[in-house]
């Protein structure tokens, strides 16, 4: 498990425990929702009595929060925490820092890696510090010509390349919320599952500027058609030519297909007399995972929330992209999260608010060779 600097900074090597459970939790809430496959999480726990029994989620929920209320006491100062009530340690102003700056640290914990399961796969993910920015160099893809030459000749034309260069400078994004501190501290509202919200908010944001950057790298192919890297309607001649020409001209790095579900689904053979049973890999999953050589990979589907149960990723689209190449596009996340909260009574109906800052930025910066089918 990766450690991000600022969290190991934060909470220190001895008290890594609560972030390692939330990450256990966030795997197994991931691995319940099917947003990921092949996820490690607690699956047992051991009794007092030495048998091993089955841990579930809400039990693993509140183990969670048991610690979260001590991680957030041991950061607060706060040592004689039962010889006062909850409703006047509600208004502790060390409590109400230590709350949000504790969950600030989940979420960088728990972000990046997020973050590359969904998107890594033609997104570079780079992490900077407060007020910095990251440069992206751009190798040229192309070879030198070799000449052919007499004998009595010293030299051929002269060739040079020069690496181009691309500025990622991240943005601020903010998430005002507001939650019940006396509530947490009581134990009647769960705040594990209120920072799993706030990750996945934070995932989602992201996730969505990432595939727009991408859409908008595929779109540039789709209008140099005489490139021959974009191909209206799918035949198995034109994905295996695609396919051959991503890795060629990619130094030979293999070649993926990737799209959603629905899209991938095409990907069939031209002979309309193939079979398939209920036991076949295309009726449990939907899609082959492998095509004439090609891996398939499927990109998990994404709500657009500003359409009412729209769905952010073409399902008309077949990307060709080589992973080991240079990546397609860049993804530069700064710093950790920030963090600031209201007073109790700052509002008049007594909410207390806190606001999320986080920085990133993303850019296309690549010599990367990718490919485009219209279904």
């Amino acid at each position: 498990m990766k450690i991000p600097n600022q969290v190991l900074a934060f909470a220190g090597e001895q008290n890594l425990t609560v972030y390692k459970m939330f990450v256990d939790y966030w795997n197994h809430y991931r691995a319940l929702n099917n947003m990921a496959k092949n996820v490690e999480y607690q699956q047992n726990t051991i009794t007092p009595e030495g048998a091993v029994v089955p841990l579930t989620f809400s039990e693993k929920e509140e183990k969670l929060n048991a610690a979260l209320k001590r991680e957030i006491l041991r950061v607060s100062g706060v040592q004689n925490f039962d010889q006062f009530s909850v409703e006047t340690w509600a208004n502790h102003p060390a409590l109400k820092w230590a709350t949000f700056a504790v969950i600030s640290a989940i979420i960088d914990m728990i972000l990046p890696e997020t973050i590359i399961d969904s998107i890594g796969i033609y997104s570079d993910v780079r992490t900077i510090g407060w007020g910095d920015s990251a440069a992206f160099d751009v190798s040229p893809r192309d070879l030198f010509i070799v000449s052919k030459a007499g004998r009595s000749k010293r030299t051929t034309e002269l060739h040079k390349q020069f690496k181009g260069q691309i500025t990622v400078i991240p943005e601020p994004r903010e998430m005002t919320v507001f939650v019940s501190l006396m509530k947490v501290l009581a134990g009647k509202e769960s705040l594990a599952d209120f920072v799993m919200k706030m990750v996945r908010s934070f995932e989602t944001a992201l996730a969505v500027d990432v595939y727009n950057a991408f859409y908008t790298a595929m779109d540039a192919i789709d209008s140099t058609a005489t490139t021959g890297l974009l191909v209206a309607g799918y035949t198995q001649s034109e994905f295996v030519r695609l396919s051959q020409t991503v890795a060629a001209w990619n130094g030979g790095a293999k070649a993926v297909a990737i799209g959603t579900q629905r899209a991938l689904a095409s990907i069939l053979p031209s002979n309309a007399n193939y079979r398939y049973d209920f036991q076949s890999e295309y009726v449990k999953v939907g899609y082959l995972r492998d095509f004439q050589g090609t891996d398939i990979m499927v990109l998990p589907q994404v709500a657009d929330w500003q359409t009412p149960f729209g769905l952010k990723l073409s399902d008309s689209r077949i990307w060709l992209v080589s992973p080991s190449s240079q990546k397609l596009i860049k993804v530069v996340l700064e710093g950790n999260v920030l963090s600031y909260t209201s007073d109790i009574y700052a509002n008049a109906n007594l909410v207390q608010t806190s606001t999320m800052i986080k920085s990133w930025g993303t850019a296309v910066a690549t010599n990367a060779v990718a490919a485009t089918i219209q279904l």
